[in-house]
């Protein structure tokens, strides 16, 4: 299996950047290719609405920033997982940026899905995601329960599905597992 994972903890000397290591080193050691992506260190200029993604520029932002190298890796995988600690009751503000630069990978345009109006997909293929939240002792459950839902919902919008959802408080090599079963 392909997995990208978007690591959106902000400090590289983290105990959640250290699990996110131990993280991909087990989903390597189960056989899968696995791809990091830490946002901290990619210029990602942040969506300003402008829309040039859908009509200017179809499929790619017109910011000259790492954008494009999201999306790729993104439509390269079969899992996406979004990791991320969470500050101020959501996740980051770096895997927030990351996420709302996925707006290229669907179509301005609209269909009805089982009742809901969603984006068309621009794409054949999108990966399923997964969500990791790393909690500290400010971070409640109903913290947690927002950010999963919210997830679920761009992950509904983005023609995938969110197939997991977990907090960092169980050792690495055990998600893993777990993520490994999910796809």
């Amino acid at each position: 299996m392909r997995i990208t994972i978007l690591d959106g903890e902000p400090d590289s000397a983290s105990s959640f950047s250290t699990y996110l290591s131990t993280l991909t080193s087990s989903l390597t050691g189960l056989g899968h290719s696995v791809a990091r992506l830490e946002l901290r260190a990619l210029d990602l200029k942040g969506c300003t609405g402008c829309w040039n993604c859908w009509v200017r520029t179809p499929g790619e932002c017109s910011k000259r920033d790492e954008s494009a190298t999201i999306c790729r890796a993104v439509l390269a995988s079969d899992l996406l997982l979004l990791a991320s600690p969470v500050t101020m009751g959501f996740t980051t503000a770096l895997l927030k940026r990351a996420a709302d630069q996925m707006v290229p990978l669907i179509h301005p345009y609209f269909e009805v899905e089982h009742g809901e109006v969603h984006h068309r997909a621009r794409y054949a293929h999108y990966p399923l995601f997964a969500l990791l939240l790393g909690a500290d002792g400010d971070t409640d459950a109903e913290d947690i329960e927002i950010t999963t839902t919210m997830l679920r919902r761009m992950a509904r919008n983005m023609k995938s599905r969110l197939v997991f959802a977990a907090v960092a408080n169980r050792a690495a090599e055990e998600v893993a597992d777990e993520l490994a079963l999910v796809a």
